[in-house]
């Protein structure tokens, strides 16, 4: 069925005016260039419709740097959520200076499936055990550095066809996948590290890169639900906040899942029950610009995340575009300002109350007192 969604269709004016509501609701998460923040980088920080920053490598050159970062983020808005993709294997930002290069989240599913044998640690226990010391130790580094989230754990299935989920996934078996999930996600609690599940409701069996095309799963309903799935429903008491895939599944909607209100609302909300926020994938990707065969500008994109159901709109990328105070991100803020006056967005509590709920509740161990932790240390022996 094609759906209309006049959001993408309203032009957009351009305009600087901030919008006029009593309700705080700060959807966007953005990045920054370098290493330092500039005075543009502050004062779209400031924005009110700026509820996050997320860090890629290019912000960072070490350990001091990176915390002297997030302090000063922190001193500007104590209420931005600092956010990083850290999975391990190759979806790790920061490697050196201490940070410990986690494995790759199949090499713990196939330990849950190895049999044991003479100095070797292999089964489900070695497997959980092994997931809660990545957590645990991906947790303490980062938030020993002011970080509160990562984009992990990837839920998607491994069925050997997508080359962009890969050794990301833990196993092909959706029930491996929620326990090591789980362990990993305990390991982060344990830090005070908040974590989003990706990609909802499965990213696994489509071939094409959402990074450069839009991929289609061309499976029923009934098929996903029972096995790309399973894990959000299965892990439904302990997940914080989900990420849904810029995925096509046709048999359930002609849109993306990230802007589909069917996956976003009906299926992940009332279904599944899932109450925690939802963040839309990098509304900067291939995949999320090209909606029913015309291509859409960021703008749209962001609102029509957020009609879909997503409480945080991710662009990334875009400070390194045009030049420092008019770059695409400016216009985003402009064109998304406007959309509030003319009452294409509206403000929602309930999203503003998600975010916050991401944010640290535990003082976070310094660089220094993690390595004197004897906990710290049990988990370093406990990685694979």
């Amino acid at each position: 069925m094609l759906l209309k969604l006049p959001v993408l269709c309203a032009p957009l004016r351009l305009k600087t005016l901030g919008m006029k509501t009593t309700n705080q609701h700060s959807p966007l998460m953005i990045d920054i260039a370098g290493t330092q923040l500039t005075a543009v980088d502050k004062k779209r920080l400031r924005h009110p419709l700026v509820g996050g920053l997320i860090l890629f490598g290019r912000n960072w050159e070490n350990r001091a740097q990176l915390t002297a970062l997030c302090a000063g983020i922190k001193r500007l808005r104590p209420d931005l959520l600092i956010a990083v993709d850290h999975e391990g294997g190759r979806v790790q930002r920061f490697r050196i200076d201490g940070f410990v290069h986690l494995p790759p989240m199949r090499l713990l599913g196939e330990m849950f499936v190895a049999a044991p044998r003479a100095g070797r640690q292999a089964g489900p226990l070695a497997a959980s055990r092994a997931a809660l010391a990545c957590g645990y130790v991906m947790g303490t580094q980062l938030r020993a550095c002011g970080v509160d989230m990562s984009f992990a754990p990837v839920l998607d299935l491994d069925y050997g066809t997508s080359g962009v989920i890969g050794n990301r996934a833990f196993s092909d078996d959706a029930r491996i996948v929620s326990l090591l999930a789980q362990s990993l996600m305990q390991g982060m609690a344990q830090a005070g590290l908040a974590h989003c599940a990706k990609h909802f409701p499965g990213h696994g069996f489509a071939h094409a890169d959402s990074h450069l095309a839009v991929p289609l799963d061309k499976r029923s309903l009934r098929t996903i639900l029972a096995e790309d799935a399973a894990p959000y429903a299965m892990l439904d008491l302990v997940l914080q906040a989900v990420m849904p895939a810029h995925v096509v599944y046709p048999k359930v909607d002609s849109l993306p899942a990230g802007f589909s209100s069917i996956w976003l609302q009906k299926i992940l909300r009332e279904s599944l029950g899932f109450s925690g926020a939802i963040f839309s994938d990098d509304l900067s990707m291939a995949g999320a610009r090209q909606v029913q065969g015309r291509e859409i500008s960021a703008s749209q994109a962001v609102l029509a995340a957020l009609h879909a159901g997503c409480d945080m709109a991710l662009l990334c990328n875009q400070s390194l575009l045009g030049t420092p105070g008019d770059s695409p991100l400016d216009t985003v803020l402009a064109e998304l300002s406007q959309a509030g006056e003319d009452g294409l967005f509206q403000p929602e509590a309930e999203s503003h109350a998600r975010r916050l709920s991401l944010l640290p509740k535990m003082h976070a161990l310094d660089w220094a007192s993690m390595l004197q932790s004897s906990k710290y240390q049990r988990a370093l022996t406990a990685l694979p």
